[in-house]
């Protein structure tokens, strides 16, 4: 376990903010929230002068939903310039929650830097009671300029948590305890100004990707699903599928006609469970049983929940197309 409290130099700290509900205000009169016509947080960088010079750009400004691959490409090629030519000493990006762990996952397998690279969102808009946008932030620039979130890979940095881009997901539509590690738990918290760290992940993937324009996707099996979704997606447009399976790995029987199909296509068929906590595993031998599927060709992943399967599978498409190639990858 190390404690970490920053007492060296101040440091050059890249700012992108993307937009969400943390650049977002609330209509007091009516209760909808939307984009502010300035982001809140552009006027609050004088209260971390004394800890970090901020380099602040308005990336774009979308809700998350409207955030696509595309824009999570020109996100990671700024970051690689400011880290690259820019001298800059940690990347703060603040992001919808919607989508955030898509992103920041992305950013984790893309970006092959040592730098403290931190995503933080909001639950909260900024001019409702309780907004947590600017303790959210502040608590980035902490992690940013903290020496130990150093070679942890992308980081979420949110309610005093700070949790790896590869496991963490939204839990909760609107608490501000939203962001969740299953199984895992959060690598390292925070309490006032001082970062603690106490676990760290054994291994990172990196992957080099110019171009993302693969389609890949996602679908979640249900009790007495057959293969009509399946068969939908059984044509020359579809780059691969992932599917969120049921318990350990397990997909109902009248699925695997077109399951079969798709494999016999060469499309990268990747599966992850639908379950909250745990990991895929070919175990049970039936139809539609793990154990069969793994030896049609389904691809099992570890670990990662459906949204950031189908990430990983899109980037390893900007490579490999051949199924060993993928296979390994996973």
């Amino acid at each position: 376990m190390k404690l970490f409290k920053e007492e060296i130099a101040v440091k050059n700290i890249l700012v992108l903010h993307t937009g969400g509900t943390i650049a977002m205000s609330e209509d007091q009169t009516t209760g909808k929230v939307a984009p502010s016509s300035e982001n809140p947080l552009l006027n609050q960088g004088h209260l971390f002068e004394n800890l970090a010079h901020l380099v602040v750009e308005d990336l774009f400004q979308l809700p998350s939903p409207h955030v696509t691959p595309v824009e999570m490409l020109i996100l990671k090629n700024r970051i690689e310039k400011a880290i690259t030519h820019e001298g800059i000493d940690g990347v703060i990006v603040t992001h919808g929650t919607d989508t955030l762990e898509e992103t920041a996952y992305f950013l984790d397998i893309t970006l092959d830097h040592n730098i403290p690279i931190v995503v933080t969102g909001a639950m909260r808009s900024s001019n409702e009671i309780g907004s947590d946008g600017l303790y959210n932030f502040q608590s980035a620039v902490w992690v940013a300029t903290c020496e130990e979130a150093k070679d942890k890979g992308v980081l979420v940095v949110m309610n005093d948590e700070i949790h790896t881009a590869r496991y963490v997901t939204k839990t909760h539509t609107t608490n501000v305890a939203t962001f969740r590690t299953p199984t895992f738990g959060p690598i390292g918290l925070i309490a006032k100004n001082k970062v603690l760290f106490f676990q760290e992940l054994i291994a990172e993937e990196k992957f080099e990707v110019n171009a993302i324009n693969q389609n890949v996707y996602l679908l979640k099996a249900y009790a007495g699903m057959d293969g009509s979704l399946l068969q939908a997606l059984d044509n020359p447009s579809t780059d691969g599928l992932v599917i969120e399976a049921l318990g350990a790995g397990n997909l109902p029987p009248h699925t695997l006609p077109a399951l079969e199909n798709l494999l016999n296509r060469g499309v990268p068929v990747v599966l992850v469970s639908r379950c909250f906590n745990g990991v895929a595993q070919d175990v049970y031998d039936y139809a539609g049983g793990g154990k069969r599927l793994k030896e049609m060709g389904v691809i099992f992943t570890n670990g990662l929940n459906g949204p950031k399967a189908r990430i990983k599978l899109m980037v390893a498409l900007t490579k490999y197309k051949d199924l060993d190639s993928i296979k390994k990858y996973f």
